[in-house]
């Protein structure tokens, strides 16, 4: 009797073709998973331009979310994001919504075929994708003043930096590189930091390194091949990921993973370029890429293999789109779908000058779960109050005048500042003021009640003087948990 070799079942993907190019190079990314023998099966939804004009700022109607949130992967071409109004980042939205916290982007030279002034170029940037100055939180405090916050957890800086050194650890890469501004955002960067240094101990096997992210990008910039595998906080990661992949040849060859607990997105990480639409010109590899990244994540790392080294071969053999057609190194410039067909025409062979790649079928991309650890909460005592004032009465001595008479039992005045930077007591004129104050007030004993606190916020009121916000000044096991002012 035969022995029945087992079908391998489908995985359901949810689809979406986007604005400008995408329909085109989502059409050519679906064509060669199909030849490819891809064992999926495709829900589409719409999103992006149409959809805002229906009246969704999202950009995603709420009956899509229920196909991502049964699939849990998500294939995206880009959209189109409405500028200004209250229109949302869809990326962001969708990013943020479903947890999906790391954002994985290799960016990898293809020297000579594709031009580099890096051709030994192999880096992975690990972007933490869901905070930092992404949290989106924006108010307008003064005429002259609006804010941002910059949001880092201890949970987030830990389940990025752990998938970064489990990344590392099962793709064989053999150096960690962490970038913050930690010199100057002692607490948030700090934390960063400070995370990655705790977790790194725990994988000896893997180099660590540290930099500050201004010398760290230009460094990257320069000799990007000195580093393996990069992780940032958000803002970092999502601009210094634009640029590894354009120094490493071209931001339109880049692929993107965003992987969450529960669900994952895969995409190109270049924009929808609506002046290409329509015009079979657009290079579809960046999505192409996202998608192998999905084949791998689905546990289809034979087809991921097979694609991926189609089209090294397709790029080895010279046929290339018009973003990448160099005269001398390039033997055709093709359209997308020509792109795609040649693509599939190599299905089952392997480049012979760039390196082949193989997929481990015993440790698919989604393997990597990284959960964080629950700490016992420490002890907290509030030392006093930061009270931020928007006042347009004049300098800081008057303004000291008004709150010193103000000050209520158990708090006094000991510093004013103006953007960060000291201006009472012994500020100096050249230091230039806005109408946003940051008035301190510290504990004369050692801790300040929440009673306290209303009570000098009744005070200022009274006196005329509009408070915008609060934030307390708190110690964690007896550790300073706020950042002192500049000159302080």
């Amino acid at each position: 009797m035969a022995t029945q070799v087992p079908v391998k079942t489908k995985t359901a993907i949810t689809v979406a073709r986007g604005d400008g190019i995408g329909p085109e190079i989502m059409d050519a990314v679906l064509a060669i998973l199909k030849a490819a023998g891809a064992r999926i099966e495709i829900e589409e939804i719409e999103i992006g331009e149409k959809v805002y004009e229906k009246g969704h700022s999202a950009g995603i109607e709420p009956e899509a979310w229920e196909s991502l949130r049964r699939t849990k992967v998500f294939l995206k071409a880009p959209i189109t994001t409405p500028q200004g109004g209250g229109f949302k980042s869809l990326n962001v939205t969708t990013r943020k919504t479903l947890g999906l916290y790391a954002n994985v982007r290799p960016c990898v030279a293809y020297s000579p075929f594709v031009d580099t002034k890096h051709p030994k170029m192999d880096v992975v940037i690990v972007r933490e994708n869901e905070e930092d100055l992404y949290a989106g939180i924006e108010h307008q405090q003064t005429d002259e003043v609006v804010q941002c916050l910059k949001l880092i957890t201890r949970p987030g800086c830990e389940r990025i930096i752990r998938y970064a050194f489990d990344y590392a650890k099962q793709n064989n890469r053999k150096k960690i590189t962490c970038f913050t501004k930690d010199n100057i955002m002692k607490l948030t960067d700090g934390l960063f930091h400070k995370v990655f240094d705790e977790i790194g101990a725990e994988y000896p096997e893997i180099e660590k390194e540290h930099w500050i992210v201004d010398i760290g990008a230009a460094k990257l910039a320069d000799t990007p091949e000195a580093f393996d595998v990069i992780v940032m906080p958000n803002l970092y990661g999502d601009i210094l990921s634009d640029v590894a992949a354009q120094i490493a040849g071209s931001v339109g060859l880049a692929g993107s993973a965003n992987i969450g607990e529960h669900c994952a997105m895969f995409e190109a990480i270049h924009g929808s370029a609506p002046r290409r639409a329509g015009q079979n010109l657009a290079n579809p590899s960046g999505l192409l890429l996202g998608a192998v990244m999905m084949l791998n994540h689905i546990n289809q790392p034979d087809i991921a293999e097979k694609v991926h080294n189609a089209w090294l071969k397709t790029i080895e053999e010279g046929i290339h789109t018009y973003d990448i057609y160099k005269d001398g190194v390039s033997k055709a410039k093709v359209g997308t779908r020509e792109f795609a067909e040649a693509v599939i025409a190599n299905l089952g062979e392997k480049p012979t000058r760039l390196n082949p790649v193989q997929y481990n079928e015993a440790a698919p991309q989604s393997s990597l779960h990284a959960t964080q650890r629950k700490r016992k909460p420490g002890q907290k005592t509030i030392v006093g109050v930061d009270v931020f004032l928007h006042w347009a009465g004049g300098s800081p001595e008057e303004l000291a005048e008004k709150l010193n008479p103000l000050q209520a039992d158990g708090l006094t005045l000991k510093m004013i500042t103006n953007r960060g930077v000291k201006v009472w007591p012994q500020g100096f004129p050249e230091t230039f003021c806005t109408d946003h104050w940051r008035c301190r007030f510290v504990a004369t004993s050692q801790t300040v009640t929440h009673t306290q606190i209303i009570d000098l916020l009744k005070h200022v009121a009274l006196a005329g003087l509009d408070f915008i916000k609060i934030e307390n000044l708190c110690a964690f096991d007896g550790e300073r948990s706020y950042s002192l002012g500049q000159g302080e």
